[in-house]
């Protein structure tokens, strides 16, 4: 049985007024002044930040759960957390991260990543990545501002990338009080 019809009246004909779109104007305009005249006495008396940020010397904070370039999170040793499961480069929809994976004989993690490479120019920064990640070592950085004036140097290496941890600690809370979030309500307890 299809769904209800709903049946929408469209006036075909438009008023004179309607047709020169004068009200749409001037509502238009009056959005516009409002604003502008707000801004321009905010400049006056010299409360500028209720309007703009003066980019190159202040910056914007961003919120925590904000979506930047993907870093790698480096290790107090040095070395990149990452395990080289393949799991982000698996998840990520542009196909921009690859990943070569090395065996190490004497250490706790068994693999590493011999070759991890990101092309940025590709990315589109929507945190699949980092949410497959079971290790925590890519995630979400705040840098967002990149400029090049070729494609090769947007793409970056395992150097490039490496972070250490205790620069990432914001963005690594976040997602650790992701975990903890209730997902949904209580599960339904049927009875037998």
């Amino acid at each position: 049985m299809p769904g209800k019809v709903i049946v929408v009246e469209r006036r075909a004909k438009l008023t004179w007024v309607e047709r020169l779109y004068l009200p749409m104007i001037v509502k238009g305009l009056a959005v516009t002044s409002r604003r502008f005249f707000r801004n321009l006495a905010g400049f006056i008396t010299g409360n500028r930040k209720s309007f703009v940020v003066q980019y190159p010397e202040e910056r914007v904070d961003y919120p925590d759960a904000f979506r930047g370039m993907p870093v790698l999170v480096q290790l107090e040793s040095g070395q990149p957390k990452c395990v080289a499961c393949g799991l982000c480069e698996f998840a990520c929809p542009t196909d921009c991260i690859s990943i070569v994976p090395g065996e190490l004989e004497a250490a706790g993690i068994e693999r590493y990543p011999e070759k991890f490479e990101i092309e940025m120019s590709r990315c589109m920064f929507c945190g699949l990545c980092e949410e497959a990640c079971p290790e925590e070592a890519i995630v979400m950085s705040r840098e967002v501002e990149l400029a090049s004036y070729d494609r090769g140097s947007l793409r970056f290496q395992k150097e490039q990338l490496l972070v250490p941890e205790s620069l990432l600690k914001r963005r690594l809370d976040f997602i650790r009080s992701d975990y903890d979030r209730p997902h949904g309500g209580e599960p339904s307890r049927r009875s037998a």
